[in-house]
């Protein structure tokens, strides 16, 4: 349990939802292979997988040195699509990367140092390309927010032609796709120590934070929440959740520095103020305000969370002057909108697990409890093609989604046990697809029901995912050896 506790340090790293299904303990949960199988078997055997996949992603998805990274790819007809992927879809590649990278190190750290020996080399190679490619989605502008005007460099939705010349004003650039990379370069970090990770992920967390509504209501207190965007009023689960679980590992790194940062916020009557403050407060008061922020505006009575807040009514930005200044201001917001997706439970389950770590602070271990529970009865039912088996919602991008719960559930074991019968349905699932449905190094959409014969086009950002799932069901299992 410690050396879970230990591997899982700081790497705890948008359709159709499915509808409650009882409680937990109603169902028969699953009895898998993988609770027959020796845990460093099924350890080797996960991490094996998940280098077949995202090696053969890398293959069908990319193409030349600056690795475009296609949308699609028809593993039937060995044809991908001309359209690129958005930089949301590129982090998946990072993100499958960083988790193989991270099971070797688990392999070798359990003293099974060959497959680690054999293959870190290249996935760190392929990392720092990655990251160097990244580049086509950055660009520069200028943004006026609630507290300063001032020019960024940040990543745009779309990828441009030459690195650095992306369009990322307004509406074309979003936090959430920001929060993602910042998970990922301190993933990166973490596993190889290298410092412009490290600083990357500081500056767009810089940046987000810049996006934090720090104006006052009518009583004084923080209107809180982050927008989508630079470009939007209304505040979504995905534009804040994700960004939990970074601040938490900011403030551990820092937690014996006295490094400060500059924290800006708004005093009463309006002006803006600036004061320093240690690193290690400032990141983690700002992740237990976030996290406050979605748990007292988007979580439901049944436990999972809405998408986002909405009813802005007129939902053009705002702006106000104050001693001559201009200012963004506050847009009221008065509805909660739906559906509930399962990554949206699933960060703010991470970031449960992550703040009571740091805090041990038990109404966060109250909650993941609550979490995991609520989280399984509404967006897993039994499969009725599949006897045994759990099914997640598919469509649209549900099983990107559906990753980011199962890393939540992962994250969540060492404090709550009761999370392995949860990540057992996904073993079984990607076990099943990979059995029965692999073609051409890839697996389909739906792992229980196969290919669909009118569309065999497989979203690249699910290719890498399933990787990134098999490498993390690797490290897991080494764990609980």
């Amino acid at each position: 349990m410690k050396m879970l506790i230990l591997l899982l340090f700081f790497f705890t790293l948008a359709t159709g939802a499915c509808g409650s299904h009882g409680n937990p303990g109603d169902q028969t949960l699953p009895d898998n292979g993988a609770n027959t199988t020796a845990p460093a078997e099924l350890a080797e055997r996960n991490l094996l997988r998940a280098m077949e996949l995202a090696d053969a992603a890398v293959a069908h998805y990319f193409t030349g040195e600056g690795m475009a990274m296609a949308r699609f790819y028809n593993p039937y007809t060995d044809v991908r699509s001309n359209e690129k992927g958005s930089v949301w879809m590129y982090t998946a590649p990072i993100e499958a990367v960083n988790a193989i990278l991270h099971a070797l190190q688990a392999q070798k750290a359990q003293g099974h140092a060959e497959l680690h020996d054999a293959h870190v080399e290249r996935y760190r190679d392929l990392l720092a390309r990655l990251y160097d490619n990244l580049a086509y989605y950055q660009g520069t502008f200028e943004l006026t927010s609630f507290t300063q005007t001032r020019e960024w460099t940040v990543y745009g939705v779309h990828r441009a032609s030459s690195k650095g010349n992306a369009n990322v004003a307004g509406i074309e650039n979003v936090y959430d796709d920001q929060q993602w990379l910042v998970r990922e370069l301190l993933h990166s970090y973490k596993l190889t120590g290298d410092m412009r990770y490290l600083q990357e992920a500081e500056y767009l967390t810089e940046y987000v934070l810049d996006g934090w509504d720090c104006t006052l209501d009518a009583s004084g207190k923080v209107n809180g929440g982050i927008p989508w965007g630079p470009g939007y009023t209304t505040k979504h689960s995905c534009s804040n959740g994700p960004f939990i679980s970074s601040l938490v590992w900011l403030h551990e790194h820092y937690t014996a520095s006295d490094e400060e940062i500059q924290h800006r916020y708004i005093a009463p009557g309006g002006k803006r103020e600036t004061t320093s403050m240690k690193k290690r407060d400032y990141y983690l008061r700002f992740a237990e305000a976030v996290y406050a922020w979605q748990k007292d505006h988007l979580l439901r009575q049944d436990g999972v969370y809405d998408d986002f807040m909405g009813g802005c009514g007129n939902c053009d930005i705002r702006y106000e002057t104050v001693d001559g200044v201009r200012y963004r201001a506050n847009t009221p917001l008065s509805d909660r909108v739906g559906p509930p997706y399962s990554y949206n439970t699933g960060s703010m389950l991470s970031g449960a697990t992550d703040l009571y770590r740091a805090t041990g602070n038990t109404a966060y271990l109250n909650d993941l409890k609550k979490f995991s529970d609520d989280s399984f009865r509404y967006f897993a039912k039994t499969s009725e093609r599949v006897p045994g088996h759990f099914e997640y919602a598919v469509t649209g991008f549900n099983n990107w989604f559906n990753g980011v719960l199962m890393r939540a559930y992962i994250e969540a074991y060492p404090a709550y046990n009761q999370t392995a019968q949860y990540i057992n349905t996904f073993q079984q699932n990607l076990d099943y697809g990979y059995a029965n449905f692999l073609h051409n190094g890839i697996l389909p959409h739906n792992l229980l029901e196969g290919w669909d014969d009118g569309n065999r086009n497989v979203e690249g950002m699910f290719a890498f995912t399933f990787a990134a799932e098999y490498a993390l069901l690797s490290e897991y299992a080494l764990g609980k050896e």
